[in-house]
């Protein structure tokens, strides 16, 4: 038998023959050119998944539903056992009859017929993939969202699943931590965890207007990210999207979202609370429904970030979560996420809650530094670089406290230096954080310093929007343009004459100065 080597271009693979020959017998090759302009093999077809004339909803109403008999309400949030008030989550209502906030309760005692195995595979088995609605990692949670709402129905841009990255040289070099992570929820269709929740609650307004609900556009006040989740999402379903915003308190690149979806803008002259007041009395009057997350749908889908994180480390449980917080109904919703999954034996425990707000807005903070004995006093928020938390009226007051009480939880607070000189830090890292981000890390600087979390604590900074939103701060800060601010991480360029040894020059200063720091 002919023998030969084969070229050093060229790798060999056995052939489906060859793997099922007995020993000593007759092989055959395959051989692939591997060379710079290799063979292109004859393309076979591929077969449709579906027929052509089928689109992903189609095939989801094909799909029969795994689970029956899930349901949820809204109910008065934290009511006594004895409370018997409770709504259809179909009906328009934003508060109790005592006016206090709902909450939206799910039926425990249906989802524990599942055990903690069950949820785990089945939302595993949903990662990653297109099936229509589980592409999203809200929806890839739907029996613990809306379990009622008919596939057809939902509205979403497969938000979720967003990068939950190591943190590693910020965490090393200047915290001396190994297990720091940041979870990138600004990696999302508008740029912000704000998707997560608007997904859920315009889905639902699309279930009412097909039952013909008196529902004929959506409403919110807004610092920025919920009108541009709101506005995308309701352009998405052919849904009207109305805005209030204060003038002239939110970035340009926040501002032009809602006005490129076509929301109806209105800029007026007050600052957050004062757009939510009035939010809130015009939904009373029109047939608006509330998107702001009084409305506790919008934190049905923000839970589901806590459920991420979980399934992200493989269903191990950090120690520490830090949440930036303004409105608050974000660190509630990150605690519900986490005690759900150990209510429904996904996990056995559930991490510690930081709270972190700028000292400019800092209700919350006051409120915790006095054990949270006194009574709550909201204040007049002043202008901070984190304009989506610049409120001094939190909504979701009472569901912060219960959250941070039950998982032990601290509040920290961050100066305007501290929080722009924290994201210039994490963005000479390879990061490119937006300002609330830089809270969140404020926060854990001061925690670490203190010894409160401990160098091989798990910790995950939750960063809510992309920093993209936020670049003319960054330039103000790199410029040295902030009044009253040393901006002492500021890396403007350098000037130079457009001459060879005036380059030189300057490069070899560069490389110097770098070189001593090796």
């Amino acid at each position: 038998m002919a023998s030969f080597s084969l070229p050093h271009s060229a790798t060999y693979f056995p052939s489906h023959s060859e793997t099922s020959l007995k020993p000593h017998s007759a092989a055959s090759f395959t051989v692939r050119c591997t060379s710079a302009s290799p063979a292109v093999p004859p393309q076979t077809p591929q077969k449709h998944r579906r027929s052509p004339d089928e689109n992903i909803r189609d095939e989801a109403r094909r799909r029969p539903h795994q689970l029956q008999n899930l349901s949820a309400r809204y109910v008065p949030f934290n009511a006594p056992p004895s409370s018997t008030e409770s709504y259809s989550l179909d009906e328009i209502v934003y508060r109790s009859q005592s006016g206090g906030l709902l909450d939206v309760q799910h039926d425990f005692a249906a989802l524990k017929r599942y055990d903690g195995e069950f949820w785990r595979n089945l939302f595993d088995s949903r990662v990653g993939k297109t099936n229509w609605p589980y592409g999203s990692g809200v929806w890839s949670k739907k029996e613990w969202v809306l379990p009622e709402i008919n596939d057809d129905d939902i509205v979403s841009a497969f938000e979720g699943n967003s990068n939950l990255f190591w943190a590693e040289r910020f965490g090393k070099q200047y915290l001396q931590m190994n297990d720091l992570w940041v979870k990138h929820c600004g990696i999302s269709h508008t740029g912000s965890f704000k998707d997560l929740g608007m997904t859920v609650l315009v889905s639902q307004v699309n279930r009412l207007r097909k039952m013909n609900k008196p529902v004929i556009g959506v409403g919110c006040a807004s610092t920025g990210d919920t009108s541009a989740a709101l506005s995308a999402y309701c352009a998405s379903a052919g849904i009207p999207s109305i805005v209030f915003l204060p003038a002239d308190k939110i970035s340009m690149a926040q501002l032009v979202q809602p006005i490129a979806n076509g929301a109806f803008v209105l800029s007026i002259d007050t600052d957050f609370d004062g757009c939510m007041h009035l939010i809130r009395e015009v939904t009373a009057e029109l047939p608006i429904y509330l998107a702001n997350s009084l409305n506790s749908l919008r934190l049905e889908g923000q839970k589901t970030a806590a459920i991420e994180i979980l399934q992200q480390f493989n269903w191990q449980v950090p120690d520490w979560v830090i949440v930036p917080g303004g409105n608050l109904g974000n660190i509630y919703a990150f605690y519900k996420g986490f005690h759900m999954c150990k209510e429904l034996g996904l996990v056995d425990r559930i991490p510690r809650l930081v709270c972190a707000q700028a000292a400019n807005a800092n209700p919350l903070y006051l409120h915790y530094k006095s054990g949270f004995k006194e009574d709550f006093n909201p204040l007049k928020a002043n202008t901070t670089f984190a304009s989506a938390i610049q409120i001094g009226d939190p909504v979701s007051i009472d569901r912060a406290v219960y959250a941070l009480k039950k998982s032990n939880g601290i509040v920290e607070e961050a100066t305007e230096e501290e929080l722009m000189d924290a994201t210039a830090l994490a963005d000479s890292t390879g990061m490119f954080i937006c300002p609330h981000t830089g809270v969140a890390l404020t926060a854990l600087m001061k925690l670490r310093k203190s010894g409160v979390i401990k160098a091989n604590d798990r910790t995950v900074v939750v960063s809510t929007a992309h920093g993209l939103k936020f670049t003319q701060s960054k330039i103000d800060y790199h410029s040295k343009n902030i009044k009253e601010m040393a901006c002492r991480l500021a890396n403007p360029p350098v000037k130079v004459k457009a001459k060879f040894g005036s380059v030189m020059d300057v490069l070899k200063e560069y490389l110097k100065s770098n070189e001593s720091k090796c």
